[in-house]
């Protein structure tokens, strides 16, 4: 078995998707779409493959239940078209009736790329600037400033072992401290909203490399748990972890005919769901947090311009927010195709549009009618559509895009400005 480490801070994120299937249990995106009663673009053209129990969000959208997205951005860097699939997926769910909850994760980048405290909060900035251009409603703040994140972060790191994050991400003894702590305050970003409000499904949208941050959360927020609640058919077991003999009582007396043991209750005719809600409700009386273990969807990296991933660390295979226009558009008029060798070749073979950056780039943002981009691809793969054409085509879509989004974001960024004086 291959047991490479999928590390979120590599620029070279060449995973097999299959293999985090098969090795991980990601789960296939295919299982919850009939759950949702819209299916956005993202998870439609199979940008978002996978998740991690993402049936209790669907559920929650199709009930109209309370339920948090949540999901963080590493300010080491300027923003770019790299970012965007996870600011929509965000997006997305607060319109479905989502409580929106972004974090700067500014200790982060200060710890693992050394960026100063200065340039986070520039580059912070700049980051909330793209979301509010897309419509985005929420809470949003700095990890360094935030602490319920602090003192969340610290109750984890009582409940994971340095071994525990060697197996995960790869760590060694030369790993410093702060790099690790930087994990527990991910930990405690991925659970804050269950502090601020009541337990609820949460679900974070993340690139497929940062599941080792998704593993971990979700191992932490069942240990710091006071109970197990079991499904057994016959009847639901409620076992205690360390609960006060105060809490088991109460377990025991808000279910009438429980029957009560050492260490367990058993729980008839009362539906999983009502109980699980109940001992919740039970464990924040005392003391305790409650988490509903968090979800996560994952999507595809849209690939750079030049193959590989796009990444600020490779000037030429990003399109930057703040780019001039001539800028953007020599990067797509170079950018790598998945055109043929020659002309000749392209008219006989035509091109293979799914492995082409350009393509991709419409597929992921600049094409939003399928019908339209189904015609781009089957002339490119006809040999009807040269590469010259289509790098053209999708340059003018681009500037386009980025003309009304520049606004947009120029409106946002006074906006942050003016709150940020008050």
């Amino acid at each position: 078995m291959n047991t490479e480490v999928v590390n979120p801070w590599a620029s070279d994120q060449s995973v097999d998707i299959e293999r985090l299937h098969a090795e991980f249990g990601i789960e296939r995106i295919e299982t919850v779409t009939n759950l949702l009663p819209d299916v956005p673009d993202f998870i439609r053209r199979g940008i978002v493959f996978g998740h991690r129990d993402y049936h209790q969000i669907a559920n929650a959208i199709r009930t109209n239940e309370p339920f948090n997205v949540m999901t963080g951005f590493m300010p080491s860097g300027h923003p770019h078209l790299g970012h965007l699939m996870v600011m929509k997926e965000v997006v997305w769910h607060v319109k479905q009736g989502g409580r929106g909850y972004i974090c700067i994760a500014d200790r982060e980048a200060h710890a693992v790329r050394n960026v100063t405290w200065e340039q986070c909060r520039k580059y912070g900035d700049e980051y909330l600037s793209c979301l509010y251009a897309l419509g985005y409603h929420g809470e949003t703040y700095e990890q360094s400033s935030n602490r319920i994140v602090q003192d969340l972060a610290f109750e984890a790191s009582a409940k994971v072992n340095f071994s525990e994050l060697s197996a995960i991400y790869g760590f060694t003894p030369d790993t410093d401290i702060g790099h690790a702590m930087s994990v527990l305050t991910q930990v405690a970003d991925i659970l804050h909203p269950q502090v601020e409000s009541e337990p609820a499904p949460t679900v974070v949208p993340v690139g497929l490399d940062q599941d080792p941050h998704i593993r971990l959360t979700r191992g932490v927020a069942h240990k710091l748990r006071m109970f197990t609640v079991e499904d057994r058919n016959t009847h639901v077991s409620v076992r205690s972890k360390e609960a006060p003999e105060e809490a088991m009582e109460a377990v025991h007396m808000a279910f009438r005919g429980s029957k009560r043991y050492e260490g367990h209750i058993d729980i008839t005719g009362v539906p999983l769901d009502v109980v699980k809600k109940t001992i919740r409700a039970i464990e924040r009386t005392y003391g305790g947090y409650g988490f509903v273990t968090p979800s996560a969807t994952f999507h595809r990296f849209m690939p750079g311009l030049t193959g590989g991933k796009m990444s600020s660390s490779i000037p030429e295979s990003i399109i930057g927010f703040y780019e001039d226009d001539k800028k953007v558009t020599k990067k797509i008029m170079s950018a790598l195709t998945g055109g043929r060798m020659t002309l000749q070749e392209q008219k006989e073979l035509g091109g293979e549009a799914d492995k082409c950056p350009v393509f991709l780039l419409n597929l992921f943002h600049m094409v939003s009618d399928d019908t339209e981009l189904a015609e781009i691809r089957r002339k490119c793969m006809a040999g009807e559509l040269m590469c010259g054409q289509c790098k053209k085509d999708s340059a003018a879509r681009v500037l386009a895009f980025l003309d009304e989004f520049r606004e947009k974001m120029a409106v946002a960024a006074d906006q942050i400005r003016s709150e940020k004086s008050c």
